[in-house]
C-alpha cells in the first residue's frame, strides 16, 4: 500500500479521478433508491452525481493532455491515510438522512484531499484544477442544503414526511397491528378453553404460551414470506415478518402469563383484565394510525374478542 506523500503528479490526478467516479456512482445509487418514496431529495443527488462527473472530466482533460490516455486505476482504499468506508452498494438500505451524512463526509473528505495535493503540485496547471475543486468541494459545506432551496420546497418536504409515515405504516405499524390483534384474539379459544376444562393454571399456561409462540412464527413467516415488498411498496420482508411475529407472540402471551399464579381464579380474573388491556391497545393504535374512529374501533375489537373468549369457555367447560 502507497503513501499519500509518495505519490506523484500523475497518480495524483488518476487517484482524483477514480474518486470522482466512484462519488458520482455512489450519489446515483442514492438517488436511484430514493427516486420512488422521495422524489425531490433523489433530484438533489442526481444533480450532485452530475457535479462529480462534470469534475471527472476536467480532470481527465488535463491527465490526457499531461499524461497520455491511459490512466492507472487508483483507488483510495489502496492508499494510506484514507478513512476506509464500505461502497454504498455493499451497505445495504441506508436512510434518506445517513445517505445526506455520507455525502457530507465524501465532500469534506475531498477538499481535504484536493488541499493537500494541490499544495504537493508543482505544475501551475494541476495545482489550479486541485484547488479549484477544493473550493467546489468547499462550497458543498451544505450542498444538500443548497440544492434543497432548489428542490426541496415546503410542500415537497411536506410529501416526504408523509411518505415517510406511509413507509412506516406499511412496514412496521399495519403488520405488527395485525399480528397483535392475531395474537391477541385467536388465542383466547384455546387458553380459556385449557383454563376451564383443567383448572390447572401450570398446564394453561403452557397451552397459552405454545399457542402465542406457535402463532408468532406462523404469523412472522407468512407475512415475510407474502410479498418482497418491491411491487407493494411494503419494504423489507425482514421487517414485516418480525413486526408481525413479535406482536402476535406479545399478544399472546400477555393474558398467558397471569396463569403463572397458582390460584385459578385469581389468574383467570387477571388474565381477563389483560385481555381488556390489550383490547383498548389495539383500538387505540387503529385510531391513531389508521384514521378509524376510536369507538368504532374498540367495538369492532370488542365483539371479535368476546365472541372468541366466549367461544373458549364454552368448549372449555363441555
Amino acid at each position: 500500500m502507497k503513501s499519500f506523500s509518495d505519490l506523484t503528479e500523475q497518480e495524483l490526478l488518476a487517484l482524483a479521478i477514480s474518486s470522482e467516479d466512484d462519488d458520482a456512482r455512489a450519489y446515483a445509487g442514492f438517488a436511484h433508491s430514493l427516486m420512488d418514496t422521495y422524489p425531490a431529495s433523489a433530484k438533489v443527488f442526481m444533480e450532485m452525481a452530475e457535479e462529480e462527473h462534470e469534475h471527472r472530466r476536467w480532470l481527465t482533460d488535463l491527465y490526457a493532455k499531461k499524461f497520455g490516455d491511459y490512466i492507472p486505476l487508483i483507488r483510495r482504499s489502496d492508499i494510506q491515510g484514507f478513512v476506509r468506508h464500505k461502497p454504498a452498494w455493499t451497505i445495504g438500505k441506508m436512510n434518506i438522512e445517513e445517505m445526506r451524512q455520507r455525502a457530507e463526509v465524501i465532500e469534506l473528505e475531498n477538499y481535504r484531499f484536493y488541499k493537500q495535493a494541490a499544495e504537493r503540485s508543482g505544475d501551475p496547471q494541476i495545482k489550479k484544477l486541485l484547488l479549484d475543486l477544493a473550493e467546489a468541494e468547499k462550497g458543498h459545506e451544505s450542498i444538500a442544503v443548497k440544492l434543497g432551496h432548489t428542490h426541496l420546497t415546503a410542500d415537497a418536504k411536506i410529501e416526504e414526511g408523509e411518505a415517510k409515515r406511509r413507509l412506516f405504516l406499511l412496514q412496521v405499524i399495519q403488520p405488527g397491528l395485525v399480528g397483535l390483534m392475531d395474537g391477541s384474539v385467536s388465542t383466547l379459544a384455546p387458553l380459556f378453553a385449557a383454563a376451564f376444562a383443567t383448572h390447572d393454571t401450570w398446564q394453561t399456561f403452557l397451552v397459552g404460551t405454545a399457542a402465542s409462540v406457535g402463532a408468532g412464527i406462523s404469523m412472522g413467516l407468512a407475512e415475510g414470506l407474502s410479498d418482497d415488498g418491491k411491487l407493494t411498496g411494503r419494504g423489507h420482508p425482514l421487517i414485516r415478518g418480525l413486526a408481525a411475529g413479535i406482536m402476535t407472540a406479545v399478544g399472546g402471551l400477555g393474558h398467558a402469563l397471569p396463569y403463572l399464579i397458582p390460584d385459578f381464579w385469581t389468574a383467570t380474573w387477571l388474565a381477563i383484565a389483560v385481555v381488556f388491556v390489550e383490547l383498548w391497545i389495539i383500538s387505540w393504535i387503529r385510531f391513531k394510525y389508521m384514521d378509524t374512529p376510536f369507538l368504532k374501533a374498540a367495538f369492532q375489537i370488542a365483539v371479535g374478542g368476546f365472541l372468541v373468549f366466549l367461544t373458549g369457555i364454552l368448549i372449555g367447560s363441555a
